[in-house]
């Protein structure tokens, strides 16, 4: 039997995508092949229209691809229906957007409760209340997030994206929406938390200094790897 540590987190293997439109088939993705060991991290970079966003989809399970599988900590992905697909998000991975995702209509500890609650545990609110404090945001459990700025707002879902310890945690432009020096912050928090939690990092960004200060690049061109 294989030992388990030393296979790979997430498997990409032969990943296609291609869509058809009025003028016909178009490909996104062709042939995307690559690995990541656990507690790693990888930046996907490469222009706009490359085909990160929708190679992070796929990793997720949220997107389908054409040609190829994705294992993703051990379990074949789209060998399962998308109920099982969603049981494996909800208790293998993690979240974090440019536009943060934030419910309106629950404060920032409701907020980082609800992926929690969606798990049934009976201790979400010791749990969220303590990630929010381990993100700066103890004072502001009951602010709701159009009271908070930009970066408040992406802490709260910094937290509410580790709090379920995830095994994965996806990023898609996750300081997009944020000015350099609130961008920075976030970063270095997420990085810290990812390494407390010993998480498997992928990102989507189009910073450089965000992707270098990965364990490695994927760079797509025209919706292949190129390094």
């Amino acid at each position: 039997m294989s030992d388990p540590h030393s296979d790979p987190i997430i498997a990409v293997e032969h990943v296609s995508k291609r869509v058809r439109d009025s003028s016909g088939e178009l490909t996104i993705l062709d042939d995307i092949d690559f690995s990541l060991a656990a507690e790693g991290s990888a930046a996907i970079v490469g222009a706009s229209g490359s085909g990160k966003s929708t190679l992070l989809a796929i990793i997720a399970g949220l997107d389908t691809p054409s040609a190829g599988r994705v294992r993703l900590a051990g379990v074949d992905l789209f060998a399962l229906d998308e109920d099982a697909r969603a049981a494996v998000r909800a208790h293998k991975v993690g979240f974090v957007f440019q536009s943060f995702q934030l419910m309106g209509n629950l404060t920032a500890l409701e907020n980082v409760m609800l992926p929690l609650e969606l798990q049934g545990r009976a201790d979400a609110r010791l749990q969220a209340t303590e990630m929010l404090r381990r993100v700066g945001l103890g004072e502001r459990l009951s602010h709701y997030p159009k009271i908070l700025s930009g970066g408040e707002q992406q802490r709260v879902a910094l937290a509410r994206a580790f709090v379920v310890k995830p095994r994965v945690l996806l990023a898609d432009e996750p300081t997009g929406s944020l000015d350099f020096a609130t961008g920075e912050k976030v970063m270095a928090l997420m990085f810290e938390l990812n390494r407390e939690l010993g998480t498997t990092l992928v990102l989507v960004t189009h910073d450089r200094g965000i992707a270098e200060r990965c364990d490695r690049q994927v760079r797509i061109e025209a919706g292949r790897i190129v390094a």
